[in-house]
């Protein structure tokens, strides 16, 4: 007989809590291996259009890698999945920004209107 666990956000997440009998000792997501598996090369390439070399062990990457997965995994939650908190941060910093100077509203000028004596 095989026990399921009762925990449904366990279920709902899909969390790998790793090999039988072992557990890890952090829980995490599939989606959250995938995404530091997808930055560390980015970073590794990244790294290498700036050196031309590569490392033997890519520290730097890998550390990058899991500071950005637990930065974009912190604004997941149930409404809001990872791929909108990815997009987001990509169209929110090309929006348009305040102007540097201030701008002053146009104001109503009442120099120019004249009032006519028979009507005052």
């Amino acid at each position: 007989m095989r026990l399921r666990t009762d925990d449904d956000i366990y279920r709902a997440r899909l969390v790998y809590l790793g090999p039988p009998g072992y557990t890890l000792p952090v829980h995490l997501p599939y989606a959250q291996y995938g995404l530091f598996m997808l930055l560390v090369p980015l970073y590794v390439f990244i790294h290498w259009l700036f050196t031309f070399q590569v490392d033997l062990f890519p520290a730097w990457e890998i550390s990058l890698a899991i500071v950005t997965t637990s930065f974009i995994f912190r604004h997941v939650d149930p409404d809001r999945p990872a791929r909108m908190v990815i997009r987001t941060a990509l169209t929110d910093w090309r929006r348009t920004r305040e102007p540097a100077a201030e701008l002053r509203d146009p104001r109503l000028r009442a120099s120019r209107i004249r009032i006519r004596e028979e009507l005052a």
